[in-house]
C-alpha cells in the first residue's frame, strides 16, 4: 500500500522559507518520478514541481520557479520541496505526490498523494 507522510509545513513570513519532507513506502521509490503538488484555499489542485527517479531532471511551474528547489534521496525514500522567499499566494495545503513512471512532469503524471502539509504564507 502506497504511503506517503508529508512534513515541514507551518507559518512563515512573506520573504521566508520552509522545507518540506516527504518519505514514501510501499512501493520501489526509486523506479517512479516525484513531485509536490498544492491546493490553495477555493481553488483546484496545482501541480508545483516533479522530479525523475534517478534525479537527472527537474521541472517547476512558472508560478515557484526560481523560488522552490526539489531533490530527493533514494537511500532514504525521500523527497523534498525547498522552498524560499515565499509569497502570501503561496499558502496552501503541499501534497506529495507518487508518479505512475519513472518520469513526470504535469498533473496528469501522478497516481497517488498523501495527506498534505498546511504552509500559510502571512505577516
Amino acid at each position: 500500500q502506497v504511503q506517503l507522510v508529508e512534513s515541514g509545513g507551518g507559518l512563515a513570513q512573506p520573504g521566508g522559507s520552509l522545507r518540506l519532507s516527504c518519505v514514501a513506502s510501499g512501493f520501489t521509490f526509486s523506479r517512479h518520478g516525484m513531485g509536490w503538488l498544492r491546493q490553495a484555499p477555493g481553488k483546484g489542485l496545482e501541480w508545483v514541481s516533479a522530479i525523475h527517479s534517478d534525479t537527472s531532471d527537474t521541472h517547476y511551474a512558472d508560478s515557484v520557479k526560481g523560488r522552490f528547489t526539489i531533490s530527493r534521496d533514494n537511500n532514504k525514500n525521500t523527497v523534498y520541496l525547498q522552498m524560499n522567499s515565499l509569497k502570501p499566494e503561496d499558502t496552501a495545503r503541499y501534497y506529495c505526490a507518487k508518479a505512475k513512471s519513472p518520469r513526470a512532469r504535469g498533473l496528469h503524471d501522478f497516481s497517488s498523494w498523501g495527506w498534505g502539509t498546511q504552509v500559510t504564507v502571512s505577516s
